[in-house]
């Protein structure tokens, strides 16, 4: 922890592209703390076959959104389990202002609350070209299972790039309310993803570390 955190319950925002995954994998490596990712997370349950699973699935399929109500009941399973006590790494939740307050509720019920909101904040290019290669080099399901569809299934309507600008548009349309919500609370804190991944994660270290309202 920092000096400013007991504990540590941190949102990482951001659009496709704009390394939320990677950021955060190397967050909870240095304080020691879970990284939760809901992209990893819907992967996994499609994978068990569940009835949950192929809800996922089939949504994911369509390159439709996750309900909230999936979404939130999921994250609060995971949120609630021993190895959070210490606090989180959430990557890919929330995504809607909706999300946001949902995700407030069930913190208030474990008597918890998020500290630390980071954004980072990426040029539609720089976010299209990071995410049409590694799709193109990796055959990857895209930003976050909230609204990617599996590799085989925009391969046959569209473009990697024309997929990607599709999740663009997702997020345009989703984050200004969700971004302003947490800037008004103070929590918020933007950095520059245009950088190197190097430099990103410098400036997030600082942006945790900061006061509060800063």
């Amino acid at each position: 922890m920092t000096a400013s955190y007991s504990s540590l319950n941190l949102v990482l925002l951001g659009p496709p592209g704009s390394g939320k995954s990677t950021q955060a994998r190397r967050l909870a490596e240095t304080y020691q703390l879970p990284h939760i990712s809901t992209h990893e997370m819907l992967r996994a349950e499609v994978k068990t076959g569940s009835t949950f699973g192929l809800q996922v699935a089939d949504a994911m399929e369509r390159g439709e959104l996750i309900s909230d109500r999936l979404m939130s009941g999921m994250v609060l399973q995971r949120i609630d389990r021993d190895d959070c006590w210490r606090g989180f790494i959430l990557d890919g939740y929330p995504r809607t202002s909706a999300q946001a307050s949902l995700l407030d509720s069930m913190l208030a019920e474990l008597g918890r609350t998020i500290e630390r909101v980071v954004l980072l904040d990426v040029n539609e290019e720089v976010g299209v070209e990071r995410l049409t290669e590694a799709i193109g080099a990796a055959g990857l399901s895209g930003d976050n299972g909230r609204y990617s569809a599996p590799a085989a299934g925009f391969a046959r309507e569209a473009s990697a790039e024309d997929q990607v600008r599709k999740w663009f548009r997702v997020w345009d349309e989703n984050s200004p309310e969700l971004i302003e919500s947490y800037r008004r609370r103070g929590l918020l804190f933007e950095v520059n993803g245009n950088q190197s991944p190097a430099d990103v994660g410098e400036a997030v270290l600082q942006a945790v570390g900061a006061p509060v309202g800063a």
